[in-house]
């Protein structure tokens, strides 16, 4: 085994002058509390289509967890705040079923003004506040309420043009002039199986698609879905509360079960004129992208075959009623989708992302589907597209090049394919675009440091602070910063000479052996290591290192922005080669002449849970001790789009879901395993846990248990959070220590 070491850039201004001053202790209370160890951090940044204002949502000083809306006005150059969720509406929200799941599936969190949308005017502003619609016209004094009613809408968004809202009612499509507040029903025979204008949930979970309509440029015609949920299987589950247990009848399409059936409309919404697009004659397909080209009589849509191995981008001309398939992406493993797909205004033609060539590269098309060249290329990811100045011929993306661990900023001349590095080094940034393409919010942030947000020009040069989060005297964190510990980067060496990146805290206080406390996640479409803020568990890393715990993290093989080669040994293989990867980083912990070789425990949750499981199960000589957070244990019991890509239909690739089940290893189970699990979630479903339980009561071995009622996934609130931090270090405390 190879090994190197890198050291990380450190913000050095703030951390050093900080030291000067008394340092106080983390605290697992204080990191989940107000104000927030991260400051005034703005969320959902966005510019307005006119590029004159910054719009974004921040948390109240008084409560990390209930969102205002604010602004930056650009001439005036300050800030002010546009709207007190509480001015609003005070108490609780109560949302619907769906509005809990849709906010589940989008990871969102809080409550308040917690989304928002723009007119494409740059006139309006449109945002949902507990289950109604607020409007806002710049230069009137107070939002208006053109929702209030007892039905809870959700998807709510603006026409292209402004002149209407739409939303989605008793699954069913609405929508209101602002104007006269008349409302029209696009359709009205939603209802029980049957959804207009919604997501399925694999479509919501897996596919990043939140929404199942579009309205066309000319505000003429809407595109939408029609899903039928009759086929897919209902599944009985449970969902247990403090004082009560709801037995819920959910569908659920489990892996090699069958999916809902989807059909795309377009409706003219005068005329009430509909015609459906042709999707083909396989009905086994899923729909993950529809989106308008620039021709308002164009509609393009992308079909993905159920083995996921197929995807084809595709258009109908509502004048000619007819399709078209302008490219096909084919895979031997999956194809990876992606939103990355831009319609040129000046020219016949469009931008595409593609993982041809093994890594995620731009690609120029003519608009009849000729491949023009290849835009970018070379040994790194393009993670998206920011924005297009066609008129200058540029193009602004978000790549690694320079390393996986930041996001970077380049201009592309789409002309020369030469490419520029805007934003600085040593940093993760984030980035918002004005329409036009001149100006960027950059929200940006080192492993030590919070993020911060800028404007800047398209070349990178500074205008001004939107919110400089300066660690300073008065900032939240500055108190702590005495004694903060700054990790390691570094990479290690497979046999096979693939790099695998690692994070490593040393303990605050080195006193001969340390224990070691691994942090993983190790699945698909993520990435652990990074330089950037870590947000409330990066800080729990830091606690734990102030407690004497070495904290490492390594990005095994099947995690994401390192090419199509590094994800695909997962396939059909779950649970072996990211094991083996972890291994290899506790070979280098053993190394290190500060590491108790035999005091290494894992944690994770989710697809990081599995890990735990499987690494302790399948290399208990290496993990004493283990948590494992709301884990998959079966893959048959997972879902369809996300599980079959990686693994394959189970009732064709049996030998493979045997293989990746924790249940073959369970009985190797040695050091001291601690499972938690929500006990309403609907994404990992309980019954993998208590599946689990069982067996290894039949087998009796020894575990424990942590179950929270009513909680979903993503297990969330302040004081649950804190409960459960404070439960999984007392479980290390007590067996690792």
């Amino acid at each position: 085994m190879k090994k190197s070491l890198i050291i990380t850039i450190i913000t050095l201004g703030s951390l050093l002058t900080s030291l000067v001053h008394s340092a106080e202790n983390l605290s697992i209370e204080r990191i989940f509390s107000a104000p927030a160890l991260y400051g005034t951090t703005p969320r959902l940044v966005q510019l307005s289509p006119d590029g004159q204002r910054v719009t974004f949502i921040r948390a109240k000083q008084t409560d990390t967890n209930r969102f205002d809306l604010w602004e930056y006005n650009i001439k005036e150059q300050r800030s002010r705040l546009l709207f007190d969720a509480d001015d609003l509406h005070q108490g609780d929200e109560n949302l619907s079923d769906e509005e809990k799941a849709r906010r589940e599936r989008m990871r969102l969190s809080g409550s308040g003004i917690v989304s928002y949308k723009w007119s494409a005017d740059g006139k309006a502003l449109l945002f949902p506040l507990a289950g109604d619609a607020f409007y806002y016209r710049l230069g009137d004094k107070k939002a208006q309420r053109l929702l209030a009613t007892p039905e809870f809408e959700t998807d709510i968004k603006f026409s292209p043009k402004g002149n209407y809202i739409s939303f989605i009612r008793d699954q069913n499509i609405v929508i209101m002039h602002i104007a006269t507040g008349t409302e029209t029903a696009i359709t009205t025979s939603g209802g029980g199986n049957i959804k207009f204008g919604m997501a399925e949930f694999v479509a919501q979970e897996e596919m990043s698609r939140l929404t199942g309509y579009w309205w066309s440029p000319n505000e003429a015609h809407i595109a939408f879905t029609r899903i039928d949920e009759t086929p897919v299987d209902i599944i009985k589950r449970s969902e247990i509360y403090a004082e009560r247990i709801a037995m819920i009848e959910q569908k659920y399409p489990k892996a090699g079960t069958p999916n809902v059936l989807v059909d795309l409309f377009v409706q003219d919404i005068n005329q009430a004129k509909r015609v459906e697009v042709d999707l083909g004659k396989q009905e086994d397909i899923y729909l993950p992208r529809v989106k308008w080209t620039n021709n308002p009589d164009v509609l393009s849509y992308q079909v993905q075959s159920r083995d996921q191995q197929t995807l084809t981008l595709n258009t109908f001309s509502l004048s000619k009623q007819a399709t078209k398939t302008l490219l096909t992406e084919r895979s031997n493993t999956w194809v990876n989708l992606h939103n990355d797909l831009t319609f040129l205004k000046e020219q016949n033609a469009f931008i595409w992302r593609s993982e041809r060539d093994g890594f995620s590269h731009l690609y120029l098309y003519a608009n009849d589907g000729k491949l023009i060249k290849q835009l970018t290329k070379g040994d790194y990811v393009v993670t998206d597209i920011a924005a297009h100045d066609e008129a200058n011929g540029m193009l602004y993306i978000s790549a690694r090049k320079d390393t996986p661990l930041e996001a970077h900023l380049y201009a592309l001349d789409i002309n020369t394919t030469s490419m520029t590095r805007i934003t600085q080094p040593g940093k993760f940034h984030t980035v918002q675009f004005s329409r036009d393409a001149s100006i960027y919010a950059n929200t940006f942030s080192d492993i030590n440091t919070p993020p911060q947000t800028g404007l800047y020009r398209a070349d990178g040069s500074f205008i001004t602070w939107l919110d400089e989060n300066a660690v300073d005297t008065s900032h939240p964190l500055q108190p702590f910063y005495g004694n903060w510990v700054t990790p390691d980067f570094g990479t290690i060496t497979t046999e096979d000479d693939t790099s695998l990146y690692y994070r490593l805290y040393k303990p605050a206080k080195i006193t001969g052996k340390h224990p070691v406390i691994v942090y993983h996640y190790g699945g698909p479409i993520a990435q652990v290591v990074t330089n950037r803020w870590g947000g409330n568990r990066g800080l729990m890393f830091q606690y734990w290192a102030q407690q004497g715990y070495v904290v490492f993290s390594i990005d095994n093989r099947g995690s994401n922005y390192r090419g199509k080669a590094f994800e695909d040994p997962i396939y059909k293989n779950m649970g072996e080669i990211e094991v083996q990867d972890q291994k290899l980083g506790v070979d280098f912990l053993r190394t290190l002449e500060f590491v108790d070789p035999n005091k290494i425990g894992v944690y994770g949750h989710s697809y990081g849970g599995y890990m735990s499981l499987m690494a302790m199960f399948k290399a208990p000589e290496y993990f004493s001790v283990g948590v494992s957070g709301a884990p998959v244990t079966d893959w048959r019991l997972y879902d369809t789009h996300y599980t079959e890509r990686y693994m394959g239909n189970p009732n064709v690739d049996k030998a493979a879901y045997d293989a990746s089940s924790v249940f073959p290893y369970a009985n190797n189970l040695q050091g001291d395993l601690l499972i938690y699990h929500g006990m309403a979630d609907d994404n990992v479903l309980f019954t993998h846990a208590t599946k689990l339980y069982k067996h290894l009561q039949d087998n009796a071995k020894l575990f424990h248990v942590m179950d929270y009622p009513g909680k979903k996934h993503s297990i969330r609130g302040k004081n649950t959070q804190i409960h459960m931090f404070k439960t999984i270090t007392h479980h290390f405390d007590t067996y690792l220590k």
